[in-house]
């Protein structure tokens, strides 16, 4: 027999998964909108370009920014656009 030691303990449901909110595209978006420029490039090292798109897209929603701010890409370069 062995000595391991466990706990089985009984639950009504499992818990809601929580996701951090810090996010490393949030002061993007951010210093974006502080900016008085209408249209700014965006460059991530290391990221492709529809990859940090989709990641912009998803703050900018999460914000509820998507009637001012309209994130896309063209000849492989992010871009964000005041509407």
């Amino acid at each position: 027999m062995t000595n391991d030691s466990f706990n089985l303990i009984d639950v009504e449901q499992k818990p809601r998964r929580t996701f951090t909110k810090k996010n490393k595209y949030e002061p993007i978006i951010t210093m974006f909108c502080e900016r008085n420029s209408n249209l700014c490039r965006v460059e991530v090292a290391g990221k492709n370009a529809n990859y940090v798109r989709l990641q912009l897209k998803k703050r900018i929603d999460a914000r509820e920014l998507d009637k001012q701010i309209e994130v896309s890409v063209v000849n492989n370069g992010v871009y964000l656009e005041k509407k």
